[in-house]
This record gives structure tokens, sequence and C-alpha cells, in this order.
């Protein structure tokens, strides 16, 4: 039985275009990814077919919390599915997200350190708003289905969301 995925916290948006600015999105097919978390001890493995409408990654917030999580749209950035701002991406460059999440603890507090160190290096918060809005608006139109084991392509990929 497949799901529709919730919409994300805003702030996965910005973890994503990280993520891609990072080079931490690796393409293994049409359909297949890894993601390497901000620390590198993690990695995800995701799959998205926004043709079909569906999408699994084995990242928290997909599987536990029923929402579009980082490496799928980051992912679909690398598809170019969604907006991908090479600008706003280099602004967020390095960001630790993962400590930073289990330090605030708070999404919104996270966001405002992203935007304080995006600010610093030439990208305003206004602007960064205007991409999250637009990122969100183009998913809200793939209404993706969670698959709820991946497929047998990523099944065989290496790696997965435990420690490396």
């Amino acid at each position: 039985m497949t799901r529709i995925l919730r919409q994300p916290p805003r702030i996965k948006v910005l973890e994503a275009a990280a993520a891609v600015a990072d080079g931490r999105v690796e393409r293994l097919g049409e359909h297949t990814f890894l993601v390497h978390s901000s620390d590198g001890s993690r990695l995800y493995r995701v799959y998205v077919d926004p043709e079909r409408g569906v999408a699994y990654s084995d990242d928290n917030g997909t599987r536990y919390r029923g929402y579009v999580g980082y490496p799928i749209l980051a992912a679909l950035m690398v598809q170019g599915v969604l907006p991908y701002d090479e600008r706003i991406g280099e602004a967020l460059r390095g960001i630790p997200w993962r400590r930073l999440n289990e330090q605030y603890r708070r999404y919104a507090l996270v966001e405002a350190e992203a935007k304080r160190v995006a600010a610093k290096r030439g990208v305003g918060p206004g602007e960064i708003d205007r991409y999250v809005e637009l990122v969100m608006e183009r998913l809200r139109g793939l209404r993706l289905r969670q698959l709820p084991q991946p497929p047998l392509e990523l099944a065989a990929a290496k790696g997965g969301s435990g420690e490396r």
C-alpha cells in the first residue's frame, strides 16, 4: 500500500540545495540515487520516478514521518524536476545540517542560522524565501506516493541509512 507523501518542512528544501551544491548526490541510474548526509555518517538510498508519481527513500523524514525528505528533493533537483538555484546552493554549501538539527532541535532556528550564513555569502533571506516557495509549489503538483520498499534496482545499490 502506498501513501501520498506530505510536504516537507521548509528547511528540507535548503538542505537539498546544499546537498546538490556539496556534490553529495550520486546518480546511479535514471531514477536511483545515493545521497550522503552533511557529516558523511549516513548514506541514503533514493528512488524517484516523477512520471509514475512514486518515490522511496530510507531517510527518517520519509520513512517515519511521511514527508518528502531532503534526499528525494535533492534527487528531483538533479533530475531537473524541481528547480535548483546554483547561487542559493553555493550560499548554503558546507553547512553542517545534521549538527545544527541536533543542536537547535527546531527547524525554524536551523533555517534562521542557514539564512544568516547565506546572507554573509551574498544571498538575502527574501531571495531564499522566494526560492523555497517556488520549490514547494512545484512539489505540491507532483503528489508523490511513497513506495513501501525499495524497487529492485535500488535494493541492489550499495549503502543504506546506517553508519558508514
